[in-house]
């Protein structure tokens, strides 16, 4: 998976993110528009310099991406936070 810059925001393609959230690909757009899925973006200082870390949350479910400076998905964490 890699995530492509636009403008220095991030896009995820609703192919890739629409698993990890367990929904449907043509669910994730209508959904972010919602706001029932809502993401952080952040981008590493010091040692972690030239790597971005992108966020979701939808429901409980919470998705982590840590990537590097040219979108390369590096890690993938997902966890149940039981609730926001």
């Amino acid at each position: 998976m890699k995530i492509e810059m636009n403008a220095g925001q991030p896009i995820v393609d609703a192919r890739d993110l629409a698993p990890l959230l367990g929904l449907d690909p043509t669910e994730v757009q209508s959904k972010m528009r919602a706001k029932e899925i809502t993401t952080r973006f952040e981008t590493g200082e010091g040692e972690d310099a030239g790597r971005m870390r992108l966020t979701f949350f939808y429901n409980t479910q919470k998705v982590r991406l840590t990537c590097s400076e040219d979108g390369t998905v590096l890690k993938t964490l997902r966890t149940d936070t039981g609730g926001r």
